[in-house]
């Protein structure tokens, strides 16, 4: 995040044909959507994670955060890309919520019908072991199919909050982020280099499912993708 996003994706280039783009700061598409004209790359684009919350109890926020999502993904069919994954929101005082619960139900459905709209597929993803944070065990699983709605399982998010699988037994997850942690910290670490064991992560990505190296370290990416690959063939 701290290179523009062109040069970001020019880092990219020699490694995958499938990029995820964090539309926020200086990779914002909502100003440098021109960037990816410029590559071959198929997308996947993750909504901005600092500025939007589905689950605010304050009305106006919470469809302030829905337009965002919408604007959004109208940018995703212009430039193709297939997945839109969004965050469910959170809440940062315990006694809200229950009405920030209710917030994120009507967001959902606000989402539904955006779907109904646009060619991306809006995906929901499940989040880690922050407590402020929704959906973070299979609960919500059931709603989302029932909304028409796609599920990213982000796997270093599932360990964490011990439901990894439940989640693979439970889920049709249509994307999938994949990094590594010690079973305590959000390292976004290295596939290979941390705890999980990715024999059956690997095993439970269907064909028609999108998958992302999802890690902090650019150099992360080679290593995670050639330990995947491995595995993928075992």
């Amino acid at each position: 995040m701290d290179r523009p996003l062109e040069e970001a994706l020019g880092l990219l280039a020699a490694e995958t044909r499938l990029v995820e783009v964090l539309s926020d700061s200086l990779h914002s598409l909502f100003f440098y959507q021109e960037a990816c004209d410029s590559f071959d790359f198929s997308y996947t684009v993750h909504a901005p994670t600092t500025d939007i919350n589905l689950a605010a109890e304050n009305e106006t926020m919470r469809c302030a955060s829905v337009e965002a999502i919408a604007d959004l993904a109208r940018i995703c069919d212009e430039v193709g890309a297939c997945r839109l994954v969004v965050h469910p929101g959170f809440c940062m005082e315990p006694h809200l919520w229950q009405a920030s619960e209710q917030a994120l139900l009507r967001s959902l459905h606000d989402l539904a019908a955006l779907q109904d709209e646009v060619s991306v597929v809006l995906a929901v993803e499940n989040m880690g072991s922050w407590t402020c944070c929704h959906f973070r065990d299979t609960s919500l699983l059931p709603l989302l199919d029932d909304l028409g709605l796609g599920f990213t399982l982000d796997i270093g998010h599932a360990v964490l909050t011990g439901t990894l699988e439940a989640f693979l037994a439970e889920a049709r997850p249509v994307h999938f982020h994949l990094h590594d942690n010690d079973g305590t910290h959000d390292l976004h670490a290295a596939c290979g280099s941390g705890c999980i064991d990715f024999s059956a992560v690997m095993a439970a990505i269907p064909s028609s499912a999108t998958a992302v190296v999802e890690v902090h370290d650019p150099g992360a990416v080679r290593p995670s993708m050639e330990f995947l690959q491995g595995k993928k063939r075992a």
